[in-house]
């Protein structure tokens, strides 16, 4: 099922797939999803649920997995991936693609004023706390506390200085 705020702004050009399986893909007021943008029902039964007034740039690709829920006010840079779910792989006899999926760590959760900078990649059990920076090129697989600036190594607080 897809449910779009009336006042949110989908390009055409965007792709936002309905589930066969029941999936929720929830998109707020005043969100703006831009061309080539692709929201694809795959790899779980999680829902996909947008807040208002977010911005989702280009060439970003989420997935709904085990869930994906993005607060309101977040800014998501071009060509970034959600993927909150992880195949099996722990059987060799069988092919990766024949073995279904490990379970779930959570999901993704984005929570309000979020920018998540371009080619950023976010994995099942990514928490990104409110306020939060994620730099461009990250890979996200647990917390970013809140307020925090996060480029793949240990975030530090919004203002702090590096040694």
């Amino acid at each position: 099922m897809i449910e779009i705020d009336p006042t949110a702004s989908i390009s055409p050009l965007a792709d936002i797939e309905d589930s066969v399986r029941g999936t929720l893909i929830r998109i707020g007021a005043k969100t703006v999803i831009d061309a080539f943008v692709k929201i694809k029902p795959a790899g779980g039964m999680g829902d996909v649920v947008i807040g208002a007034e977010c911005a989702i740039n280009s060439g970003t690709v989420i997935y709904s997995g085990n869930g994906v829920k993005i607060g309101d006010a977040v800014a998501v840079a071009a060509n970034c991936t959600f993927a909150p779910t992880n195949h099996a792989i722990a059987d060799r006899t069988r092919r990766i693609r024949d073995q279904g999926f490990q379970p779930s760590k959570g999901g993704i959760v984005v929570e309000d004023d979020v920018w998540i900078g371009a080619g950023a990649v976010l994995l099942d059990g990514a928490m990104v706390r409110k306020g939060a920076v994620v730099a461009a090129g990250s890979v996200v697989r647990g917390e970013v506390e809140a307020y925090a600036i996060y480029a793949g190594a240990p975030a530090r607080k919004i203002g702090e200085r590096g040694a």
